[in-house]
């Protein structure tokens, strides 16, 4: 149930303030590690899953001063995509407020977008003779690389259509796409067939509305692979989570809370200004990321904060267990720090599991965590899937957690009579 209305109706117009820690992709998966390949009878070696195996003394330490639980972000069985599972985590219904990649990605670049533009997320990647895929990130080629072969599509790209096209680099191999003309709608399914060994698949309408789109689209494609053909990696583009842009009611006119974004990857930027969040500068390492955090709580112009981690995630969809390991180990060491400003809610959680053993996002309920003066501790000890399983907020919908860090932050007046 969408419980969102309710807190809205019931919204005070003070309160305290809310830290949200997202680690993304942090949700894994035991690992199952051969001695060797050449023997079936050799014993297997189980590790734990990342979060398990990391030696996160600080996190634990938090774990057993708060409310723990899990989340199913969207649904269960449902995978979620970065941007349902942030949407879920900010109150936002992630199946009524569906918004395609390439949206977020357009405005996590401060891509001007306008009321109907259509826009996709692209990875530049690599094809064979035959356009199989080999590698779905062309060799996560450098943004530089990523400038150039932009340039290069742009200046001989010719699309028949009445209106403009965009195509900009975000980072490394990603890119976005963005169409403005009347009469288009973006309602296309992924060229992106998700999977190495399987050739990418021709843009095509969901309905009528978007045929026009769609047809622009391939034509883009095609010619896009032309110019591409001599590239030793990024010969292919594949794109996906097309979409129309509206905007969405921000977080400060549904809940109240003004806030503030802290993050190093543009699509995680893109949502948080969809939602009507500050961003601020972009941080170049996870260091700094707290350290933003500390300058602009200190500076108490904003009551909700937004702090992100990527390397979790992309540890896991390269499908680096040790790797992972290390991020979570990395974060945790910083976690004292975020710990000492006392926020009246500290939340810990995650937006989708990667485990590295898929090396794709799952539909694996995350971890979370909540410390208040008002939690209701439980009796965990660790931040990890299984000890979170057991905690007092059991396993939620995704959608809980925005009321349930309003209500520890005093931010919730009674509902009803």
């Amino acid at each position: 149930m969408d419980f969102s209305k309710i807190w809205e109706e019931i919204v005070r117009p003070d309160g305290g303030t809310i830290i949200y820690v997202i680690m993304d992709g942090v949700g894994g998966l035991p690992l199952r590690q051969r001695e060797t390949e050449l023997e079936e009878a050799i014993p297997v070696h189980e590790k734990g899953t990342e979060l398990e195996e990391a030696r996160s003394p600080n996190l634990d330490e938090l774990a057993k001063e708060s409310s723990c639980g899990l989340l199913e972000t969207v649904g269960p069985g449902l995978t979620p995509g970065s941007g349902p599972g942030h949407l879920a985590l900010f109150g936002y219904n992630p199946v009524s407020c569906r918004l395609g990649r390439g949206i977020l990605s357009a405005l996590g670049i401060n891509f001007d977008l306008k009321r109907g533009d259509v826009a996709a997320r692209i990875n530049f990647a690599t094809v064979d003779r035959q356009s199989v895929l080999m590698d779905r990130r062309a060799g996560r080629i450098d943004s530089e690389t990523n400038r150039h072969l932009c340039s290069k599509i742009m200046k001989s790209v010719k699309l028949d259509m009445e209106g403009e096209f965009f195509l900009e680099t975000v980072s490394e191999h990603r890119a976005v796409f963005i169409l403005r003309g009347s009469g288009i709608e973006g309602h296309i399914k992924d060229t992106d067939p998700q999977r190495t060994g399987l050739k990418p698949i021709p843009a095509e309408a969901l309905d009528k509305e978007s045929e026009k789109a769609a047809n622009i689209v391939n034509s883009f494609i095609q010619q896009a692979k032309n110019l591409l053909a001599g590239e030793e990696k990024a010969n292919m583009i594949l794109m996906r989570g097309f979409d129309t842009y509206e905007p969405l009611p921000t977080l400060e006119s549904r809940f109240g809370l003004k806030g503030i974004c802290i993050a190093q990857y543009p699509m995680y930027r893109g949502i948080s200004r969809l939602l009507g969040l500050d961003i601020a500068p972009v941080p170049d390492s996870p260091e700094r990321s707290v350290e933003s955090l500390e300058d602009f709580y200190k500076k108490g112009t904003h009551d909700f904060y937004f702090l992100h981690f990527k390397k979790t995630d992309s540890a896991g969809e390269d499908g680096d267990y040790n790797k992972k390991v290390d991020a979570i180990e990395q974060i945790d060491a910083l976690m004292p720090r975020v710990a000492s400003l006392n926020p009246d809610v500290l939340v810990v959680t995650a937006d989708h599991s990667t485990p590295a053993l898929m090396g794709i996002h799952s539909w694996h309920p995350v971890p979370l965590m909540i410390r208040s003066r008002y939690a209701r501790v439980d009796s965990v000890n660790a931040f990890h899937e299984e000890a979170c399983l057991k905690g007092s907020l059991g396993i939620r919908p995704g959608l809980h957690l925005m009321g349930l860090a309003l209500a520890h932050a005093g931010r919730l007046n009674k509902f009803g009579a």
